[in-house]
């Protein structure tokens, strides 16, 4: 990714963890990088910062004029209780931003090519009996999954017969930044990396350049279409995710936390005990059949590159 490809890509929300990952490489493959966000930035190089409020129509809509993509990235942390109000902001924090880009983009003269939308593999059901692909994955119940389900609905509810549609339905993606790497680093090097529940739930994780580059080839494909598992090929147990983190760390133990700790500690720090809990076993299965290539396959490899010193 080393060549200009692209004239203009437009993200929202790429202020946020998987903006600046993505904003990585669209730096030196794209002629001009917009950058929707609610809060003023100066512009950098060939990336330019245009406020919107995610929800109204104004100014920004004239961004997507043909522009290559546009990607979609809002959405509030879910890394909260599910009460009432925390419920509404998570709604409102997708939904709004998906309906206001979707007016736009049907509003457009020379729309955006492709339209790529996040969403997450959290969709499907707690599977801890086999992998739950595109074409025969089993959506879940719940909160999260509700949360999900509208997501997409909003997304693929209005016709842009111009513009290929593309849910992303990313797993945990592993980086050096923010994300659920540092927070799993931490918790190892605090001497807190054991098992987490039973330790046999599944996890589907991918590597943060992996993530980039599977994003800049369903921007490629022009036969990239739907949804699509945004996961690495090889998603492991969780016992295995934290003894992994420990080798690479150099820790050989790590206090375990049963499922009821981790319930009562979830009320304590303000978070949901289902994101350690809830088996999440995706594959990538229209990725791979598609031809693309992940570099990071194996959950060690890309756990010994996010340890090591970079020069």
């Amino acid at each position: 990714m080393n060549t200009i490809k692209y004239q203009k890509i437009v993200i929202a929300g790429g202020t946020g963890y998987l903006g600046t990952v993505l904003a990585r490489p669209f730096r030196f493959t794209c002629r001009r990088l917009v950058i929707l966000t609610r809060e003023a930035h100066a512009d950098t190089d060939n990336i330019r910062f245009v406020q919107w409020d995610g929800k109204s129509p104004g100014d920004w809509c004239r961004e997507l004029y043909d522009a290559d993509a546009i990607i979609n990235l809002c959405g509030k942390e879910v890394d909260c209780r599910y009460t009432a109000e925390n419920r509404a902001r998570l709604h409102a924090s997708r939904l709004l931003p998906t309906r206001a880009l979707a007016q736009a983009v049907a509003d457009c003269s020379v729309p955006p090519r492709v339209w790529l939308n996040a969403s997450s593999a959290t969709i499907y059901r707690h599977a801890d009996d086999g992998a739950q692909q595109e074409d025969n994955g089993a959506i879940g119940t719940g909160f999260s999954v509700e949360l999900c389900c509208d997501w997409e609905e909003a997304f693929f509810r209005t016709e842009t017969a111009a513009t290929r549609k593309i849910a992303l339905r990313t797993s945990f993606v592993l980086g050096r930044g923010d994300g659920a790497f540092k927070k799993l680093r931490a918790l190892v090097t605090a001497g807190l990396g054991g098992r987490q529940g039973s330790g046999r739930q599944m996890v589907s994780w991918i590597h943060e350049q992996d993530f980039a580059w599977a994003v800049e080839w369903l921007i490629a494909n022009p036969h990239a279409e739907g949804a699509f598992n945004v996961t690495a090929p090889n998603p492991v147990r969780n016992a295995e995710m934290m003894r992994t983190i420990r080798n690479a760390c150099g820790i050989p133990l790590g206090i375990a936390a049963p499922a009821w700790l981790l319930r009562w500690a979830a009320r304590i720090i303000g978070t949901e005990p289902e994101l350690m809990l809830k088996s999440r076993w995706v594959l990538p299965q229209k990725l791979t059949s598609g031809g693309f290539r992940f570099y990071y396959e194996t959950l060690e490899h890309a756990v010994q590159d996010l340890v090591a010193t970079r020069v």
